[in-house]
């Protein structure tokens, strides 16, 4: 599978991303698959045009597909920001990737948000990518704005 032919951007995600200030989820779902980390001021020191790149890159799991995000990653920080991204080892068996269980954090963030909670079996049936936007969605403690607006972009509330 090659590049999609343009940035993949949920809806929820247009208002705050569509001009790439800050990272698509996209993006962050590969800097994490690759265990890549950079920040949000180096994301914007990249030239809009390879912002756009970076973001047309699969979303698959499957790292054979497309292995040449991290190598563009690392060319564009050289030439831009005159860094590298930092290195850490990704979890080999995130919550989101068990489409049997619904994630603790999910769970209280629903709660939270006053939003049902979704079952195993509709946990289940989520592409892995929505799996693990709602996972990153719910990482921290305080609650995401985007997390009622992906909730129902899923289907998992009206």
């Amino acid at each position: 599978m090659g590049l999609h032919e343009s940035p993949l951007l949920f809806d929820f995600e247009l208002v705050s991303s569509e001009d790439l200030t800050y990272m698509p989820m996209s993006v962050r779902f590969n800097l994490d698959r690759f265990g890549l980390r950079i920040s949000l001021a180096q994301w914007q020191l990249l030239p809009h045009a390879d912002r756009t790149l970076l973001a047309r890159f699969p979303v698959d799991e499957d790292a054979s597909i497309e292995p040449n995000f991290d190598h563009a990653l690392f060319e564009m920080m050289r030439t831009h920001a005159n860094v590298e991204p930092d290195w850490f080892t990704p979890d080999a068996e995130p919550a989101w990737r068990n489409g049997s269980a619904v994630p603790a954090s999910v769970v209280e963030h629903s709660r939270a948000a006053g939003a049902p909670v979704p079952s195993a079996e509709r946990w289940g049936q989520l592409d892995p990518f929505k799996r693990y936007v709602l996972s990153k969605l719910t990482r921290k403690s305080e609650p995401s704005h985007d997390f009622v607006p992906a909730m129902r972009e899923f289907g998992l509330m009206e």
